[in-house]
């Protein structure tokens, strides 16, 4: 056993869990209308799958921060805070509108460590949505745990920006669109809505913008620079939190090959956010 696995956690490794999920049409025009998009055909736009295989649990079984209790299908980690950290997709053909889908789910890795700010806890889930006995979409999902800031500690150092986007578009979060968002994606954690929450238990200045909803974004700026393109791989990694209120860019930039395009998000003072990456087919 690798020693940093430890014997409670990594008796989780390799779990595995089948879902299925009928692809219903309102979540997608719920959506659309979210970004001040027009609904989609019946294919699911890439990245709107999160709409569907919802962790739904009963509201008593909720914890502290609005997620449900630790344990189930993923490791019960006992730290307080958990994000979505990054992903990396593979798209081989659309869902549609209509169909049955089924998400076979598989816990790939974890690893605990320790690092300036405290402990902290990687999951690495890894997603097969097939339909029609065909497969449609494969996915890696990270999650991080950590403890909370200790009280006095030094905010991690911001990264600043890339230049030289081609493509950028700039808005602003409000909490009317993350309320919104989570109420789409079923996601109980406080963070996105309760402001009295998060800036007095989780000492952030505001409202966080989900990272799985600026992923979204991302990739709807390439669609909205070149409306014919279809996506073959994305990779996200989320670099530093963003707060509902405040302005932010997306920016792109299309590579000479015209296939591979560079993204990334910047706050408002010119900080890192998010870094991606996408391919064309």
């Amino acid at each position: 056993m690798p020693e940093s696995q430890t014997p409670s956690l990594s008796a989780w490794l390799d779990k595995t869990e089948t879902l299925t999920d009928d692809i219903t049409a309102f979540p997608l025009r719920a959506l659309a209308a979210t970004l001040d998009r027009d609904a989609p055909d019946s294919a699911v736009p890439p990245l709107w799958h999160w709409l569907y295989f919802l962790p739904v649990s009963p509201l008593a079984e909720a914890g502290p921060d609005g997620h449900p209790k630790r344990g189930g299908f993923l490791p019960p980690v006992e730290l307080p805070r958990r994000m979505w950290a990054g992903g990396r997709l593979t798209f081989h053909a659309p869902l549609r509108a209509g169909s049955e889908v089924a998400r076979t789910s598989t816990i790939a890795n974890i690893e605990d460590k320790t690092g300036r700010s405290g402990r902290l806890v990687f999951v690495t889930v890894q997603h097969r949505y097939e339909s029609g006995g065909a497969l449609c979409i494969e996915e890696e999902h990270d999650i991080v745990y950590r403890d909370a800031p200790q009280p006095g500690a030094s905010a991690p150092k911001p990264v600043v920006a890339p230049q030289g986007e081609t493509w950028s578009r700039t808005l602003t979060a409000s909490a009317l669109m993350l309320f919104r968002y989570s109420a789409l994606t079923f996601n109980g954690h406080r963070i996105h809505y309760d402001f009295p929450y998060v800036t007095q238990e989780e000492g952030y200045p505001g409202l966080v913008v989900h990272g799985p909803l600026i992923a979204t974004l991302l990739l709807d700026l390439v669609h909205r620079e070149r409306s014919d393109a279809t996506i073959a791989t994305f990779a996200f990694r989320a670099v530093r939190p963003t707060f509902a209120g405040n302005a932010f860019t997306l920016c792109g930039k299309l590579a000479d090959d015209a296939r591979s395009v560079e993204l990334w998000a910047k706050d408002r003072d010119g900080y890192l956010t998010m870094q991606a990456t996408a391919t064309l087919a």
